[in-house]
C-alpha cells in the first residue's frame, strides 16, 4: 500500500484496512511491515477524526452518531499495534503504547462508557492487590444483580395484584362495551 493511496482513502475505508491489519496481527502475528503500515493507517484515521471533528469533549454516548462509535477504538488499536514493533528500543515502543492505551480509557470516562461501579473499583484497587480488585468486582456485579432481581419481583408482585383486582373488578361490574383493554397495561412495563 503506498502513502499517496492512503492519502486517497476516506475514512471508513482507512479504517476498515487498519482494522483488518489489527486483526491479522493481534490473531497469527504479522510481519513488520504490516504493523507499521496498521500503524501508519491507524495514524491518519487518529487525524482524520481529529479534523472531522466527530469526537467532542462535551459530548457523551448518547451523543456520538452510531456509525462514528467504531472509531473510538482507533487509539486502543493503534496501542496494541505499537507494542508490536519490533526495534533496539524497546521502553520507548512500550511508552507509545502505553500513551495510547491511556488516551483511549480516558476518551471512554469522558463519554461515560466505564460504569460508574467500575471507576470506582479501578481507583480503589489501584493500591489493592489483585485478589482484593477481584473481590471488589465480584460485589459490585452481586449487588447489580441483586437489584435487577429485586426490581423484577417487584414487577411481578404488581402485576399478579393488578390482575386479582381485575379479576375482582370484573366479577363485580359488568364490562361496558369498548372498556375491555383500559387495564391492560402490563406490555410497556415489561
Amino acid at each position: 500500500m503506498c502513502e499517496s493511496k492512503m492519502d486517497d482513502m476516506p475514512l471508513p475505508s482507512l479504517f476498515e484496512q487498519a482494522s483488518k491489519i489489527h486483526l491479522t496481527a493481534t490473531e497469527s502475528g504479522a510481519d513488520q511491515d504490516l504493523v507499521k503500515k496498521g500503524c501508519e493507517a491507524l495514524g491518519k484515521c487518529e487525524d482524520m477524526i481529529s479534523k472531522l471533528g466527530l469526537f467532542s469533549s462535551n459530548e457523551t454516548k448518547d451523543d456520538i452518531s452510531t456509525t462514528n462509535l467504531k472509531y473510538i477504538l482507533v487509539p486502543f488499536y493503534l496501542a496494541e499495534l505499537t507494542e508490536k514493533i519490533v526495534q533496539d528500543n524497546r521502553i520507548q515502543i512500550l511508552k507509545t503504547s502505553q500513551a495510547k492505551l491511556k488516551e483511549f480509557m480516558s476518551f471512554c470516562e469522558a463519554m461515560e462508557l466505564v460504569p460508574q461501579e467500575e471507576l470506582e473499583v479501578a481507583v480503589q484497587g489501584a493500591s489493592n492487590s489483585f485478589a482484593d480488585r477481584r473481590a471488589l468486582k465480584g460485589i459490585a456485579g452481586f449487588k447489580r444483580q441483586r437489584a435487577a432481581e429485586a426490581k423484577l419481583t417487584e414487577i411481578k408482585e404488581r402485576k399478579e395484584r393488578r390482575e386479582r383486582s381485575t379479576k375482582a373488578a370484573a366479577i363485580s361490574t359488568p364490562v361496558e362495551h369498548g372498556e375491555e383493554d383500559v387495564l391492560d397495561d402490563d406490555g410497556e412495563e415489561e
